[in-house]
């Protein structure tokens, strides 16, 4: 079974970093999307990035470009997203989530395994 395990909650004041980890397990994630999206409360989930596995190759939000970043450990079967630059619209629920498609897909309906959810709180 797929498992993805999100860490590094955290509460962070405007201007502050933050980086969260996805720990990826149950098969081998060589040709899969990694991605990470969010959700603020009474909003959708929204997209912040994805990278693919077998070559690095990243895609990100236009609202996040230049203060997020996100990358893999293969050794680990990790995934992190570094944040810096937080601002309070940061603030939501953060998902680490797996795609078989090896497409760099932005629509969360697209993706085939979740985690559990991290809480990103940023003070202004």
């Amino acid at each position: 079974q797929v498992q993805l395990v999100e860490s590094g909650e955290g509460l962070v004041q405007a201007g502050g970093s933050l980086r969260l980890s996805c720990a990826a397990s149950g098969r081998t994630f060589s040709n899969y999307v990694m991605g990470w999206f969010r959700q603020a409360p009474g909003k959708e989930r929204e997209f912040v990035a994805a990278i693919r596995w077998s070559d690095g190759i990243t895609y990100y939000a236009d609202s996040v470009k230049g203060r997020i970043t996100i990358s893999r450990d293969n050794a680990k079967n990790t995934v992190y997203l570094q944040m810096n630059s937080l601002k309070p619209e940061d603030t939501a629920v953060y998902y680490c989530a797996a795609d078989a498609s090896r497409l760099l897909f932005t629509t969360y309906t697209e993706y085939d395994y979740w985690g559990q959810g991290t809480q990103v709180t940023v003070s202004s």
